[in-house]
Formats: C-alpha cells, structure tokens, sequence
C-alpha cells in the first residue's frame, strides 16, 4: 500500500523497536522524513535509521523522555532544526504494562500509564499544534489499543489510559479541525513484538488469540504501520476524531 508523504516530517515516538519501528520503516518507505524517537534504545533506533537510509528514505534518531516537558520542548527543536517542522505527529511511546488485581491497585499504577498516553500526547501537541496550525495544515495520530473495548481484567491501569487516549483523539479533532489538523487513533490488536519476549508465549498462545478474529490469523507491525501511513496521507484528508481498529475484525469497531 503506497501513499505519498514526500518530504512531510514525521516524528514518531517510541521508534526504536516494535510497532514503532514498523511505522518509522512504513512513513520513510511513503516519503516522509522521519524523526525516530526514542528514550533507551539507542542501537535499535540506530539501526531503525540505518534501514531507512539503505532504502533511500530520510530519518534521524532522537533521544528523549517524551514524558518530561524538558525534554520535549529539546526534541522539537532538534527535529525542526534537522528536518523543518513536524506535520505528522506519531504518538506511539509506551512503557511496562503490568497487569494488577483491583486489590492491589494503586494510583502509582494508574499515573504510570496515564503520562505515556496523557500526558506525553498532550505535551507534544501543545509543541508541534501552533506550526500546524500557521500552515493550516497536520495529522496527530495515537496508537490506542483493542483492549479499551475489550475491558481486561486486572488491567485496569493501561485500559482506562487508552480511553483517556481515545478522548483526548475526540476531543483535539473538533478543536483542531478548523486548522485542517486531523486527529485519529489507530487500535492495534495483539501484535506480539520485542518488548513481549521473555513472558512465555507459545504457538498455542498465539493461536487462541487469532481464532478469536474473523481472519483467523495474527497481525503484523507493517500493518499497523500501513494503517498510519493512510491516516498521514491525503487519502485521509476527510477523516478525522476515528478510531481505526487493526485487529482482523476481533472487536468489529
């Protein structure tokens, strides 16, 4: 699937690994400039930048805590001086994701998961929004979850972020939509990637989740990163506060 993103700068969040990385690969693969984001994993971001280039594609890795306000008002600033102003806004970054009995609960948990999709998203719209805004013109896309429709048990903490992320996606498209500035959400469903290694997961793991969807079969990193590429691009122009589920069907909303 091809989109055409020539020379759009696109900051992508949490790129060094996983889906991040896919939607770096996919964006640059479009045309984008891609800034890749990331916090510790410098040689993965490395050598998501190096892949890039060898396709032919632009990108740079830059290093900070999307989470600190510091930091992101640094990272902005880096990438604009690189590349030019953010016009595509990947909010991807993600931590632990601990699953917690009720009892057990506590707000530390809650906080946790909040500052990657609240806090972190709305830092870095308030630093990329006023450019967009003077070119009348930019995409903000979240990287929710299936799991908000789902409701897991004892995973409360990351749930109830992702339908906060969700709100903020809804909201942020009736403000911003004047400006020409649309605002989605991609929900990927469960896409086993690095950070999943070391939890024990089996074919037979892997196999009950996908009977689950109407494919019957698991996705893939490339195609969440083919869902953001669409949103980024001018096929997406009229689409904006949507929640693209990418889940073969599993939730059918």
């Amino acid at each position: 699937m091809a989109h055409d993103l020539s020379k759009r700068v696109a900051l992508v969040t949490g790129a060094s690994r996983g889906l991040g990385a896919a939607i770096a690969r996919k964006l640059a693969g479009a045309g984008a400039r891609v800034a890749v984001n990331y916090f510790g994993g410098r040689e993965g971001a490395t050598r998501v930048v190096e892949d890039i280039r060898r396709s032919g594609g632009e990108a740079e890795a830059f290093q900070a805590d999307v989470r600190d306000e510091r930091d992101i008002v640094r990272l902005v600033g880096e990438v604009r001086a690189r590349f030019g102003p953010v016009e595509v806004l990947v909010l991807n970054a993600t931590g632990p994701q601990p699953y917690v009995k009720l009892e057990e609960l506590t707000w530390r948990h809650c906080l946790d998961q909040l500052e990657f999709f609240v806090k972190s998203p709305v830092l870095l719209a308030q630093a990329v929004v006023p450019e967009m805004k003077e070119r009348r013109a930019g995409r903000i896309i979240n990287i929710g979850s299936e799991v908000f429709e789902q409701g897991v048990p004892e995973f409360s903490n990351y749930v109830s972020a992702k339908g906060a992320q969700l709100g903020l996606t809804r909201s942020w498209a009736q403000e911003l939509g004047p400006w020409g500035i649309t605002v989605n959400l991609v929900a990927p469903g469960w896409i086993p990637v690095e950070r999943h290694a070391g939890e024990g997961l089996t074919d037979a793991h892997k196999q009950s989740y996908a009977s689950g969807n109407a494919l019957r079969r698991m996705g893939t990193p490339d195609e969440i990163g083919d869902a953001v590429a669409f949103l980024a691009s001018d096929a997406a122009r009229f689409i904006t506060g949507q929640k693209l589920s990418v889940n073969g069907g599993r939730t059918l909303a």
